[in-house]
């Protein structure tokens, strides 16, 4: 992923490490809409995200991020050529014959 610069500050708590992203952040380097984060969280689906500070802002950690990318490039056919249908080995009707 290309390099974006990010920073994250709060109210309460002053700077935040650039290690944790709000939902406008994380939605921005994932290349999505900050809606699609919150309906997935709502979902419990996409990024693992928590609750942090004393305002219980939703935050992601950008560790966690790229390590969701990945796992979903190896969960893609279209990435993952052990998980390509065209070479998989083709499975084999029962023969239900035998035991009728």
């Amino acid at each position: 992923m290309p390099a974006r610069s990010l920073h994250v500050d709060t109210a309460c708590s002053g700077t935040v490490p650039a290690a944790f992203l709000k939902v406008k952040d994380a939605a921005d380097y994932l290349g999505l809409s900050p809606h699609t984060l919150y309906v997935w969280r709502h979902r419990r689906q996409g990024p693992p995200s928590f609750r942090m500070g004393c305002r219980g802002r939703v935050m992601y950690r950008l560790e966690a991020l790229d390590a969701w990318v990945r796992e979903q490039e190896q969960a893609d056919s279209r990435s993952n050529p052990a998980l390509d249908p065209v070479s998989a080995t083709p499975q084999r009707r029962a023969d239900y014959s035998a035991t009728a």
